[in-house]
């Protein structure tokens, strides 16, 4: 095959209401930017990437003069045509790596007719399981939908319980001070007895703040306490204070950071992203890398549609050693922009794509219907 075609779309799909974070919030939609690269066969492979608030597009449609004639199965030349670390000191290609990888797997799956964790080594699991990923969210336009206080933030994780069948809970804290959190928290895990939980401010706290919360939980049953303050040498420090594992998807995001942490440890459990990574092939070659050291691996959410979503579950189906529930915002949207709509949760795990490729169809109608959405809403500031 090679490389005929590459397009981008940038689509914005409605959230049930805003979620906050350390940073600011998702004002009520994702904006995403859905990638398609043809083959000279007539093969469409997808991609996707975002979660900033903002289009990609112009990045993405901007690699099609270097990439038209390009292989999809040279997959790791494209890690060094896109993303090689000199170019990228100038311009973090990461994610635009990632999506283009995305779709090359997806290529050379529907080529040879078989699901893309037949292509990284078969997989190890059918299912997926996926915790109950809970923020504090600001009232949507109907002004329902508000979690501010613990009494609505335990309805709503029990809502998501009663209609998917989670039995893992994270919070997403730093946006209230951290007593408040911290017993907003608690509440959760005092209302699912023998369900765990992790805690997640985006790395919001001080140092010894971060210690003060997390001698304040350590009680409960938790998987890990996640990126609690910021840096390699904060994260230790935390991490020698407490008896609570500590994960993150901030300060060891690639592997130079990997092997930092192997010979110092800072972090018990790498969250591994397929766009912060650059692709899911490095997601894999990463967990093995973490299998090799003993580390703890999940994987994270950047804020996913259906396709970014398959390629959490291909990855999700191949690493044998994960050992957490995956992330996902995925039960926040409304809709989606793939065939047959949203993928299903069934007892807190959604099932691996078995199809050719990453396993799912664009519907273009709702391809259409968002894309025309964002063109009337634009892009949301993400700080």
């Amino acid at each position: 095959m090679k490389i005929v075609d590459i397009r981008a779309t940038t689509v914005t799909v409605p959230l049930e209401a805003p979620l906050r974070h350390s940073n600011g919030a998702h004002w009520g939609r994702f904006v995403r930017t859905v990638v398609e690269v043809e083959a000279d066969n007539g093969l469409i492979g997808l991609g996707e990437l975002g979660g900033g608030g903002q289009s990609a597009e112009d990045a993405i449609t901007g690699l099609k003069p270097y990439l038209v004639g390009h292989d999809p199965a040279r997959t790791e030349a494209l890690r060094w045509m896109i993303a090689n670390p000199t170019a990228s000191l100038y311009n973090n290609r990461t994610q635009l790596l990632a999506a283009i990888e995305f779709a090359c797997l997806d290529l050379q799956g529907r080529a040879l007719g078989v699901p893309v964790h037949e292509l990284l080594g078969g997989k190890v699991r059918d299912r997926v399981p996926f915790a109950s990923y809970l923020f504090f969210r600001h009232p949507n336009e109907d002004g329902a939908g508000e979690i501010r206080t613990a009494e609505q933030l335990v309805a709503h994780a029990r809502e998501l319980v009663d209609q998917h069948g989670f039995s893992v809970h994270k919070l997403k804290g730093g946006v209230f001070p951290p007593d408040y959190e911290r017993d907003c928290f608690r509440a959760l895990a005092e209302e699912f007895p023998g369900h765990r939980v992790r805690f997640d401010p985006n790395g919001a706290y001080g140092v010894e703040e971060a210690i003060r919360f997390a001698r304040g939980i350590e009680d409960l049953d938790n998987d890990y306490l996640e990126d609690p303050t910021w840096g390699l040498n904060g994260m230790r420090r935390v991490r020698a204070n407490t008896r609570i594992p500590l994960a993150t998807n901030t300060v060891v995001v690639n592997f130079e950071q990997l092997a930092a942490n192997v010979l110092n440890p800072a972090v018990d459990v790498i969250l591994l992203d397929t766009t912060f990574w650059g692709g899911i092939r490095a997601c894999v070659k990463a967990a093995g890398v973490c299998e090799t050291f003993q580390l703890g691996v999940a994987v994270h959410s950047s804020g996913e549609l259906g396709i970014q979503l398959a390629t959490m579950l291909q990855l999700g189906a191949v690493v044998p050693n994960l050992s957490f529930a995956a992330d996902a915002h995925y039960h926040h949207l409304r809709d989606d922009i793939i065939a047959g709509g949203k993928l299903p949760y069934a007892d807190g795990a959604i099932a691996v794509p078995d199809g050719p490729g990453l396993g799912v169809e664009l519907d273009r109608d709702k391809l259409a219907e968002y894309a025309a959405l964002y063109g009337e809403l634009g892009n949301y500031p993400y700080d």
